[in-house]
């Protein structure tokens, strides 16, 4: 894990555990009429799983009975075994990848969550955050709901399982009337498929043909995957309900200005993907367009990269400025979520067994170095330290977005106010702290990506602190993580 070396004045008390990124959340996917829809839930859960790590399940519904298959791990671990697949028989499939934005990592976190209610069966996959959940939780309990979870997700469960509507889309219209925060989410009730996205439309959803079937996906590179055709995005606001009947919407919630993340195009969804309506590598490389424009960098020999989520900026940078775009730091793709914690005299291991520079690219050049975002700084110092240790002899480094000064509430597992850089530092504070003899960031004017954007639509708050959404007094990701689960099982089924 990386040791974290703090910023004079800022960054005070950040664990070593504690990383100098932004961490991806959850990836959802849903299946409906189709012969294979675990398998194909499974491969769509392999497109997706960048967006989380730390576990992944899928249910499947056969028109009697769930099949259920969780456990922490990677996707291709949890179902290397054919057999699981085989196993998770039916039409019909919900699949989560997990990050943990809200409640821990453990076990009985990981989803779909199922549960049995007055109606049937329901299972349930979140991707997004609740800023209301406490209290929603402590209403849900003093009324006698029992608990098996940390997870947020757990709250909708729960809110559509006492509804008294009949009708399951007004049932989830009830449930989702009562939460606050970003949300899209997958479920099953019985063997019907639904979908639904929050008013604000922080998170993306798309809705896929494959043959007769539905398909729904966090982002489009899943679809391609499995050669399933776009069709839309699941709306703002917007109930899905896929059956028998083909797909039908429903708007159950009053039109909100949009708070589209920002950071879904600057740095989380693949480049390959379709959100929001645009072609994510376009948006990336347009960001680096304006960036070369708003911060030239004159007599620089070459521009790289802070692979991979930089890499189309990095390209639109050089486009702009005609300055050549070299390979020169190599990414290990192969580098697991945690490794044996490096003694202090190798503690940049961390970085180097991430990132590895080409030296005769570097030697003797003035480089342009593209990054997305720089969080608390301290991977982003050993990053240039190793540029200019490979024999650099000029190191500029350029932001594809504006400084980050304040946390995020909706789905980003971001680190506190008082340690994010951006915050308490300016940006000649900054330079000198990385080390670099340069540094500009994109302006917020420029996320409008040079018209292509209405910069009106997204959430910009971890930027400028506008928050659309109120959240509750000193909310926090880990505010259940003191909960003990005492009569579960181990989260695999």
């Amino acid at each position: 894990m990386e040791d974290v070396t703090p910023v004079k004045g800022g960054c005070r008390g950040c664990p070593r555990s504690q990383k100098d990124r932004l961490r991806e959340y959850c990836g959802i996917f849903g299946a409906y009429n189709l012969p294979n829809a675990a398998e194909l839930t499974y491969y769509g859960l392999y497109a997706l799983q960048h967006r989380g790590q730390e576990s992944a399940g899928i249910v499947s519904a056969d028109g009697s009975q769930f099949h259920v298959h969780r456990d922490t791990g990677l996707v291709s671990d949890i179902f290397s075994d054919t057999q699981v697949l085989e196993s998770l028989k039916g039409r019909v499939a919900i699949g989560h990848n997990r990050y943990s934005t809200t409640g821990s990592g453990s076990r009985y976190n990981v989803q779909p969550l199922t549960s049995a209610f007055k109606d049937g069966f329901i299972a349930i996959g979140h991707n997004g955050n609740l800023v209301n959940t406490r209290e929603l939780r402590r209403e849900l309990e003093v009324q006698g709901s029992l608990f098996q979870s940390t997870t947020d997700t757990e709250v909708i469960l729960h809110l559509i399982a006492r509804s008294s509507f009949d009708d399951p889309v007004d049932k989830i219209a009830d449930a989702l009337v009562h939460v606050k925060g970003a949300y899209c989410l997958v479920l099953l009730i019985n063997d019907t498929l639904y979908a639904a996205r929050d008013p604000y439309g922080y998170r993306p959803l798309s809705i896929g043909r494959l043959g007769e079937g539905w398909v729904v996906s966090s982002e489009t590179c899943a679809l391609d995957l499995i050669n399933a055709e776009y069709v839309r995005d699941v709306e703002p606001g917007e109930v899905v309900r896929i059956d028998d009947k083909g797909l039908r919407g429903f708007k159950q919630f009053p039109s909100k200005q949009a708070q589209q993340c920002i950071f879904e195009l600057i740095y989380f969804s693949r480049p390959d993907s379709k959100v929001f309506g645009y072609d994510v590598d376009r948006i990336r490389r347009l960001f680096g367009r304006v960036l070369a424009r708003e911060h030239p960098v004159p007599g620089a020999d070459i521009v790289i990269s802070v692979p991979d989520s930089s890499n189309s900026a990095a390209l639109g940078f050089s486009e702009e400025s005609g300055i050549a775009l070299e390979l020169g730091l190599i990414r290990n793709h192969y580098v697991g979520r945690t490794f044996i914690h490096p003694s202090q005299s190798i503690r940049d291991i961390n970085t180097r067994i991430k990132y590895n520079p080409v030296r005769s690219v570097l030697k003797g050049r003035s480089v342009v170095v593209v990054d997305d975002s720089i969080v608390r700084g301290t991977t982003s110092r050993r990053l240039m330290k190793m540029i200019r240790q490979a024999g650099a002899r000029e190191v500029h480094m350029r932001i594809s977005s504006p400084p980050i000064k304040f946390p995020c509430f909706y789905g980003i597992d971001m680190p506190t106010r008082s340690e994010l850089i951006g915050n308490s530092h300016t940006v000649d504070e900054i330079k000198t702290y990385l080390g670099v003899d340069s540094l500009g960031y994109l302006s917020e004017q420029g996320l409008d990506a040079l018209g292509a954007l209405d910069g009106d639509q997204y959430c910009k708050a971890c930027f400028n602190g506008n928050y659309a959404v109120p959240f509750e007094k000193n909310f926090q990701k880990t505010m259940h993580e003191d909960f003990q689960p005492s009569l579960l099982d181990d989260g695999t089924a």
